[in-house]
């Protein structure tokens, strides 16, 4: 029986927390982009709550050729081999997002997840490997994400129509 425990122990894969939101969190290292880098009009905010959840949330406006507006975050690189999915524990308002890694951060382009949110608090699965790499909006003609390592994360919303939308977010991991 113990060595069952102790092989159950062993084969379980580790979670590795990339950012977990509570009351003593500090946004200092997560900034926001609107598409006013590019003449756009949109305007997204991010904040704690008084739960401890980071509020992603504002306004996309397709005005002036806009369209989005993201949250990110970046970080000293972080070994993933051997992770396959991550696992992002939040609240929706019903609309989808995207989810994006770069493995570094001096890189131009991100691998992209699209997910939808229910408006209920859930856990996200997005598995890393189906990831693909896009720019500027365009899918680049390069392999998936490698899995290997990883030096920002980031959400953005971008669905082409004018929207106010509001995500709250508890945790980011990766599995």
């Amino acid at each position: 029986m113990i060595l069952l425990l102790i092989l159950v122990m062993y084969t379980i894969p580790e979670t590795m927390t990339i950012f977990d939101f509570d009351t003593e969190s500090s946004l200092q290292e997560w900034f926001v982009v609107n598409d006013g880098v590019m003449g756009g009009l949109s305007e997204g905010q991010l904040y704690m709550n008084d739960q401890g959840h980071a509020v992603f949330e504002g306004n996309v406006s397709t005005d002036n050729y806009g369209g989005f507006t993201s949250i990110r975050h970046s970080f000293s690189t972080k070994k993933i081999k051997g992770k396959t999915q991550a696992l992002l524990h939040l609240k929706g308002d019903g609309k989808s997002y995207q989810f994006r890694v770069k493995e570094d951060s001096d890189d131009r382009y991100s691998y992209i997840y699209q997910f939808d949110t229910n408006g209920e608090w859930e856990t996200i699965e997005i598995p890393l490997g189906e990831m693909y790499a896009s720019f500027r909006g365009r899918k680049l003609d390069i392999p998936n994400f490698a899995c290997t390592q990883i030096e920002e994360v980031a959400f953005l919303i971008a669905n082409n129509r004018d929207e106010q939308f509001q995500l709250l977010l508890d945790r980011v991991e990766f599995l």
